[in-house]
C-alpha cells in the first residue's frame, strides 16, 4: 500500500489524552481517526463499520486490552491491531503477539514517524487479508485481471500457508516486494513481524552487521549492541531483497542460519538460534552468477525451494489502464490536486509503450501527470514527452505518429481561430505559453 493512502484507524484507550495524542500523529499522517475509550466499545464500533486498523492499549478498566484482542479478532479476524501501551514487558508482547497482534509499540518511545510506518504496514496486511477472503486480486495488493497476473496470485495462494522458502524473481519494479508482503500476510506467521533487507542499497561491509547485529565494541562506532534483520524477523518472515548482491561470505553464514536456526552477531560468540521463513528476490540470473562462482549453488537450492516469477508489466498489458487511472487518482488525491483522467489516445500510448521500469516507472509517470498536467485530462501528447525513447523501430514510430498528430492538431486550431494563439490554446485546452513552447517544437508559424 502507499503511504499516501488515507486510513481508517479506531484508537482504543481510556486515557482522553493518549487519544488524542494518537489522533495528532495520525491526522497529521493524512488518517482519518475514530475513538474508543474501552474494549466494549470499540466492538461495537467494528461490528458496526469496516476500519483498516485499530491501536489498543492494555491496561483499560473492564475488558483489558488483551482480552479485548481476542474479542477484536472474533469479530473482525483480518484486522490489523497494533498493541500501543505503556506496560511494554516481555511477558505482555508475547501474550500481545500469541493472541494476534500485529505489532507493540510501548508509549514511552512512540515515534511519530515509526507509528505511522508500522501503522501502514498493518493496514497493508489488513486489505492482503480481506482480499484473500473475498477471493479478489487484492490478496497481492496488486491490481489487474490479466491471465499473468491471475497465474501468479494463484500460486501466491498456493506457496503462501506452507513453511518452504520462497525465490521470487522478476526485472526491478515489477512487484517482487508485493509478492513477499501478501506470501507474509496469507501465511500461519502473518501475526509476526515482516522485516526487509535490500542486499544491494547496504555496502558490503555492512550487510553482515545488518542481517546477523553486532555487540558492543565490534567496530568502532558499536557502542551499544545492535539486532540484526535475523532476530527482528523471528517468528516471522525475512525479506531479503536483492539477494543476487549478497557477498560470498554472507552467503556461507546465512545458508548456515537456513541449515541450523543458529548464528552470532558480528563481533560476538554467544550462539544465537531464531526461527524465520525467509523469502528471497532478485532481478539477476542466478544461473549465470553460480556459473560465474558469483553465488552459492548449496545456498541457491535452499533458497529455490518455492520459485515464484513476477511478469513483467509488458507481459500484462491488459492490466496497464487500470493501473495508470489507480496512480493517478492516488497521486492526485496526494498532492491535493483536482481529479485528472486519461483520454482514449492516452491509454493507448501507455498500453503500446515498453515499460522498462515497469510498475513503479507507471507509477512515477501518473504522480508527473498528476502535478504538471494543467486542466482535468491527461493527453497521449503530455506522456510522450515524458517516456524514456523506445529501442524499436516500431516505438519510434508511435512516438512519431503521436508527434505528428499533435502538430497536426495544433494547426488545425490556430487556423480555425485565424492565428489567434490565445483563442487556440483554449480550443486545445492548454495555456498559452504552452502551446508557444509546443509551435517553436514543431517550426509552427503563420507563413
Amino acid at each position: 500500500m502507499s503511504s499516501n493512502a488515507r486510513l481508517e484507524v479506531l484508537v482504543v484507550d481510556d486515557d482522553r489524552d493518549v487519544r488524542l495524542g494518537l489522533r495528532g500523529m495520525l491526522e497529521d499522517g493524512g488518517h482519518a481517526v475514530e475513538e474508543a475509550a474501552n474494549g466494549d466499545e470499540a466492538l461495537r464500533m467494528l461490528a458496526e463499520r469496516v476500519m483498516d486498523a485499530v491501536l489498543l492499549d492494555l491496561d483499560m478498566p473492564g475488558m483489558n486490552g488483551l482480552d479485548a484482542l481476542l474479542k477484536i479478532r472474533e469479530v473482525a479476524p483480518d484486522m490489523g491491531v497494533i498493541v500501543v501501551t505503556g506496560k511494554s514487558t516481555t511477558e505482555n508482547a508475547f501474550r500481545a503477539a500469541k493472541r494476534g497482534a500485529f505489532d507493540f509499540i510501548g508509549k514511552g518511545v512512540l515515534d511519530a514517524e515509526h507509528l505511522l510506518a508500522v501503522l501502514e504496514e498493518a493496514a497493508r496486511i489488513t486489505r492482503v487479508r480481506r482480499g484473500a477472503a473475498a477471493g479478489t486480486g487484492g490478496d497481492l495488493g496488486m491490481i489487474g485481471e490479466s491471465p499473468a497476473l491471475e497465474a501468479l496470485m494463484e500460486k501466491v495462494r498456493r506457496v503462501a500457508p506452507s513453511q518452504g522458502r520462497v525465490l521470487v524473481t522478476g526485472e526491478n519494479g515489477s512487484g517482487k516486494e508485493l509478492v513477499a508482503h501478501a506470501i507474509h500476510a496469507l501465511s500461519k506467521r502473518s501475526g509476526g513481524p515482516f522485516v526487509k533487507l535490500n542486499c544491494a542499497a547496504i555496502p558490503k561491509d555492512l550487510v553482515e552487521s545488518e542481517l546477523f547485529g553486532y555487540e558492543r565494541g565490534a567496530f568502532t562506532s558499536a557502542v551499544q549492541p545492535k539486532k540484526g534483520r535475523l532476530e527482528m524477523a523471528d517468528q516471522g518472515t525475512l525479506f531479503l531483497d536483492e539477494i543476487g548482491d549478497l557477498s560470498l561470505e554472507a552467503q556461507a553464514k546465512l545458508l548456515r542460519v537456513i541449515e541450523t536456526g543458529e548464528f552470532e552477531r558480528v563481533g560476538g560468540t554467544r550462539t544465537l538460534r531464531c526461527d524465520v521463513r525467509v523469502v528471497a528476490a532478485t532481478n539477476k540470473d542466478l544461473a549465470a552468477a553460480r556459473g560465474a562462482g558469483e553465488f552459492r549453488e548449496d545456498l541457491f537450492h535452499r533458497l529455490n525451494v518455492l520459485p515464484l516469477h513476477v511478469p513483467a508489466l509488458r507481459e500484462r498489458r491488459t492490466d496497464i489502464a487500470a493501473l495508470a487511472r489507480h496512480f493517478l487518482a492516488q497521486a492526485c488525491a496526494a498532492e491535493d490536486k483536482p481529479a485528472k483522467q486519461l483520454t482514449e489516445e492516452a491509454r493507448r500510448i501507455l498500453e503500446a509503450y515498453a515499460w522498462p521500469g515497469n510498475v513503479r516507472e507507471l507509477k512515477n509517470l501518473m504522480e508527473r501527470a498528476a502535478i504538471l498536467v494543467d486542466g482535468d485530462m491527461v493527453r497521449a501528447e503530455d506522456l510522450a514527452v515524458w517516456l524514456e525513447p523506445p529501442a524499436s523501430e516500431e516505438g519510434v514510430g508511435l512516438r512519431g505518429e503521436i508527434e505528428r498528430r499533435e502538430a497536426d492538431a495544433i494547426r488545425r486550431a490556430l487556423e480555425g481561430a485565424e492565428w489567434n494563439v490565445t483563442q487556440a490554446a483554449a480550443g486545445l485546452g492548454i495555456d498559452r505559453t504552452n502551446l508557444h513552447r509546443k509551435m517553436r517544437k514543431y517550426g509552427i508559424a503563420r507563413h
